[in-house]
């Protein structure tokens, strides 16, 4: 974290170029910048909360934050009418916790500990989850391919309700009824390092920034697309799930270094499920309700990273263990899929 404060200087810098409308390309490459330690600042505020509330709501709540940036970065790309973006920026984020942010925690706390242990419970119910989330993300694209005048609107709106409901009742199910069932098998001992009061005050002044430094990154993604070559699609799949997910990255590589592979788990697993059931259907009614409308229509190549991606991890996590090796896979899946997105 001492090492990202530096980048905290370029967020006047952003907000210099924004008000002379020096340089979108410039404006662009700020605001991702600025975005990473703000990012973190909020996956720091959510950790000291999650020592507060415990690890299972504090893996939520690391989750929900470290979520909350990407979905303020898409919420005003689908603002600005990018709706392809939005798209490849939820597939990315998908992808990118599942194998990169998860793959990174392996392999990094594998080189500190031969075997770490997690929840099998829990992992299997987040990947039981995403498998079903896919099936929504299927169903729309099937329909469309095999009807000539697809109601792709009302069809993703009522996925989209669904997949929110499921979602609600998986809260219920591991936060309620079934507690005892996903209780980490690491208790955690640390004693939180802030307040309360500076806790919360830290992450609405991170949130605030983050807010501002999104309106200008989508400023400049179409200076970047037309200047350097640089596809929208790239932009959603890698750049924007990497930035928004700052977060996610030093947090959950954090906890696997601490042999805390549960909240590790929690955070990176439960993020895409978050994705998936929570922050796409969302993001298609916000669509709906601001003029902007978002289906649920992904690409084959989208949809065949996500599913593979799933199974990656379901398949990895059914020992309820894992070493370097495991994320050393689940990072190779990870670059092989990104290259793939680089040549589209």
């Amino acid at each position: 974290m001492r090492y990202l404060n530096l980048l905290l200087l370029v967020i006047p810098v952003s907000i210099f170029l924004h008000l002379l409308n020096y340089s979108p390309v410039l404006l662009f490459l700020s605001a991702c910048l600025s975005i990473i330690p703000l990012s973190g600042y909020m996956g720091k505020a959510t950790e000291e909360i999650a020592i507060y509330v415990g690890p299972r709501a504090g893996g939520l709540l690391n989750a929900t934050f470290g979520n909350a940036a990407e979905l303020i970065i898409t919420f005003f790309a689908l603002k600005a009418g990018l709706v392809e973006v939005v798209k490849a920026s939820i597939t990315g984020s998908i992808i990118g916790n599942l194998l990169l942010v998860l793959g990174l925690s392996m392999l990094i706390g594998g080189f500190k500990f031969k075997s770490q242990k997690f929840n099998r419970a829990a992992a299997g119910m987040h990947t039981s989850m995403l498998l079903l989330a896919v099936t929504g993300l299927i169903i729309p694209a099937v329909f469309l391919h095999t009807h000539a005048n697809p109601a792709a609107e009302p069809l993703s709106l009522g996925v989209a309700g669904i997949l929110i409901i499921v979602y609600i009742l998986s809260l219920i199910f591991s936060l309620h009824t079934h507690k005892d069932v996903f209780r980490p098998s690491q208790e955690s001992s640390d004693s939180p390092k802030w307040s309360k009061l500076k806790t919360m005050t830290i992450l609405l002044i991170a949130t605030l920034f983050v807010v501002i430094e999104s309106e200008f990154l989508v400023e400049g993604i179409d200076p970047v697309v037309n200047t350097l070559g640089i596809s929208e699609l790239f932009i959603g799949v890698i750049v924007i799930p990497i930035i928004g997910n700052a977060a996610e990255h030093s947090t959950s590589i954090l906890m696997a270094l601490k042999n805390k592979m549960d909240i590790s788990l929690e955070i990176a697993i439960g993020s895409s499920t978050q994705i998936a059931l929570f922050v796409a259907p969302l993001l298609v009614f916000v669509g709906y309700i601001i003029g902007q409308p978002l289906d649920l229509l992904f690409t084959s190549y989208e949809l065949i990273v996500i599913i593979m991606g799933t199974v990656s991890t379901a398949v990895i996590s059914l020992d309820g263990r894992s070493n370097w090796l495991e994320g050393a896979q689940l990072l190779g899946a990870y670059l092989i899929m990104a290259l793939a997105f680089i040549f589209v």
